[in-house]
């Protein structure tokens, strides 16, 4: 069974920056598309970004220019490194993983626990 297990998050002030982190273990399939989500309090979960097996990325518009997605295949690790943060980026940030060589709108079934970004003002 595959576990994704998130790690990196903290409260920054408006303009920081922080490097999450989300370890995968149980690895069962070779190819696997990854994903960044993120919920706020009282809003929707939202798709932040998602980096295909070969590295092709995708980003929602409220972090273009400032989030970057990426992975360590050996180190079965993948991350989210987040500058310029805003209030409004506050969030549970979630990594998830579905097995497939193709990035585009997977159902992703595998979910890790979350960990808390906090952005004050």
């Amino acid at each position: 069974q595959v576990q994704l297990v998130e790690s990196g998050g903290g409260s920054v002030q408006a303009g920081g920056s922080l490097r999450l982190s989300c370890v995968a273990s149980g690895w069962t399939y070779n190819g696997y598309c990854m994903g960044w989500f993120r919920r706020a309090l009282g809003k929707e979960r939202e798709e932040v970004a998602t980096i295909a097996d070969n590295g092709r990325t995708s980003y929602a518009d409220s972090v273009k220019g400032r989030f970057t997605i990426s992975r360590d295949n050996r180190k079965n690790t993948l991350y989210l490194q987040l500058n310029g943060l805003k209030p409004e980026d506050t969030a549970m940030y979630y990594c998830a993983a579905e097995p497939t060589y193709v990035c585009s709108s997977p159902i992703f079934r595998f979910w890790g626990q979350g960990t808390q970004v906090s952005v004050s003002s």
